[in-house]
């Protein structure tokens, strides 16, 4: 069984968005602020780079129970004893990463919409990610915006924990929350602020308003 997480408030982080400020110093500055769960990702880092982002995420995170999950890269995950990984459409199976993560491990992935969810392979998967929620240009490949509805269609669907990600800021997280998400994933409302702690302060508060 996966170790216990919290999907209330997920960060995601984008290298363009915390290369002023450092990677390190914006995710410290988010915990404290109330983030629940760390993605880390950075499509454009190689394996001994990423790696080394990753280690010095979990020292930094692990001391304050924070999982840190890495995006698409089961082999990252191993190598820098992260907690998880969480995987797209076009990565490998969850089944596959399962067989090389372990039991202990977080699993998640991205689910678009009810069709996507119908056609995944669920096998061993901790948690989903739903979305986009809004129109983001943090990812370039991610589909077209489901809304709060799409949402609440997918909830439908699964009993696994669901965190809604994709253009959420604090005025669309209650209705995210309120379509049965279990929590909201953010990337430029944490990563792009000019306060990260007090964003996630906000943030945190709205999805705790919302339940």
């Amino acid at each position: 069984m996966a170790m216990a997480f919290d999907l209330s408030l997920y960060l995601v982080t984008d290298p363009r968005l915390t290369a002023a400020r450092g990677l390190e110093a914006t995710v410290a500055a988010a915990v404290k602020g109330g983030v629940t769960l760390v993605q880390l990702r950075d499509p454009q880092a190689h394996g001994r780079a990423l790696v080394e982002q990753a280690r010095a995420l979990k020292t930094l995170l692990a001391p304050l129970g924070i999982p840190l999950v890495i995006n698409d890269r089961v082999d990252v995950a191993v190598a820098a004893d992260a907690d998880g990984v969480h995987l797209g459409q076009d990565d490998m199976t969850p089944a596959d990463a399962r067989a090389l993560l372990g039991p202990g491990r977080i699993l998640g992935l991205s689910v678009g919409n009810p069709a996507e969810h119908a056609a995944s392979d669920l096998c061993g998967v901790d948690y989903l990610g739903v979305g986009p929620v809004k129109a983001t240009g943090t990812k370039v490949d991610a589909g077209a915006a489901i809304g709060p509805s799409g949402v609440a269609a997918v909830r439908a669907l699964t009993r696994l924990p669901l965190v809604g990600i994709g253009g959420i800021d604090a005025a669309m997280a209650p209705e995210v929350i309120r379509a049965g998400a279990n929590g909201i994933a953010v990337v430029s409302a944490i990563c792009g602020a000019d306060d990260p702690e007090a964003a996630a302060k906000t943030l945190r508060a709205a999805v705790s308003a919302a339940r």
